[in-house]
């Protein structure tokens, strides 16, 4: 088992100054989202555990997203708000980077797959971002954005790969332990890793006994695979109604530390979303989209590590479209 006070020697992708940095940055646009005690969580989970939940989904766009995108548009100089911004997204990504660009008036152009989220698309374009519907998935809407970056000249805003990104999430775990400092773990959705890594940089300067834990979905488990064997793997497609985690690759600035950080690291099917996403709501009465389901869903998979901990687990995000919600609630996913 790893422990982050093991992890000096690493060429580590960001500082705690950084973190630091992005939540003065982030500090003027944002409040403390609630980290919340449920007992009820602990019992459905069926671990001798204490369980709190980090309601990320309260952000103004439901999504701690919204870090990502505030702490890259805050950290841009005037010639590169001039030549606007480009991103590729699922979603929350591309609202936290619209959100920025509204508050700073520097253009967005958000590039998505052709068949994403029409609430979501329709939330980014409601902050004034322009949205491009283009690819199979998000790994081709990062090529759309490349394609785009260097035809005009406009700044990549990457989800994963940026030390500003990856600093604003590092803000939510810093939030976290000034809540509530007495937390053993915490169990993460992997998509491209900010979170996790952002976690595990503030836990290896405030909280070197904290252990981080990964959960990707079984259906685009390319960094949970890479993990386990050692190397970094790519998979064909990536199947799982969780958009916000639905990757194919590793990353150049997370897949390093995230190989020497976390404590563990475990997948969930679709179906075992899907019945923590309708726990959730009936326990909690608050909404999750499928990637903030997904730190509960794999507390059953981790019992044996986690008994007798208190463990937090990140609602990340709460921006899943209706149609999908009603399949879950009717059981059909």
């Amino acid at each position: 088992m790893t422990h982050v006070s093991t992890l000096a020697a690493l060429d580590w992708p960001i500082t705690f100054d950084d973190v630091q940095a992005a939540r003065r940055r982030l500090a003027p646009y944002l409040q403390p989202t609630p980290l919340r005690e449920y007992p009820r969580l602990a019992d459905r989970a069926g671990g001798a555990m204490q369980v709190l939940a980090k309601h990320e989904n309260h952000q103004p766009t439901n999504s701690f997203k919204i870090r990502n995108g505030l702490s890259f548009m805050t950290a841009l100089g005037e010639d590169d708000r001039r030549r606007g911004v480009v991103a590729a997204s699922t979603g929350n990504h591309g609202q936290g980077i619209a959100f920025g660009g509204s508050l700073l008036g520097v253009a967005t152009t958000i590039c998505v797959p052709a068949n994403n989220n029409p609430e979501k698309n329709a939330a980014m374009r409601a902050l004034g971002a322009t949205v491009i519907e283009e690819g199979r998935d998000y790994d081709e809407a990062v090529a759309v954005m490349q394609q785009l970056a260097a035809r005009d000249g406009r700044v990549v805003a990457h989800s994963t790969n940026d030390p500003r990104i990856i600093a604003g999430a590092a803000t939510m775990t810093l939030e976290i332990l000034g809540q509530d400092a007495t937390i053993d773990a915490m169990v993460i959705a992997v998509g491209g890793g900010s979170q996790a890594v952002g976690a595990l940089t503030v836990a290896r300067e405030l909280a070197p006994r904290l252990e981080i834990y990964g959960v990707q979905a079984a259906g685009a488990a390319a960094i949970h695979d890479s993990w386990h064997a050692g190397r970094r793997l790519t998979t064909a497609r990536a199947d799982t109604f969780a958009e916000g985690v639905a990757t194919r690759a590793t990353y150049d600035l997370t897949f390093p530390a995230l190989r020497a950080g976390l404590s563990g690291f475990v997948t969930v099917t679709d179906a075992e979303i899907a019945a923590s996403l309708r726990t959730i709501l009936s326990v909690t009465h608050t909404l999750v989209e499928g990637a903030g389901a997904m730190g509960f869903a794999a507390l059953a998979k981790l019992r044996q590590q986690l008994a007798g901990r208190r463990v937090a687990v990140i609602f990340c995000g709460g921006n899943i479209d209706i149609g999908t919600l009603q399949r879950i609630l009717a059981k059909q996913l």
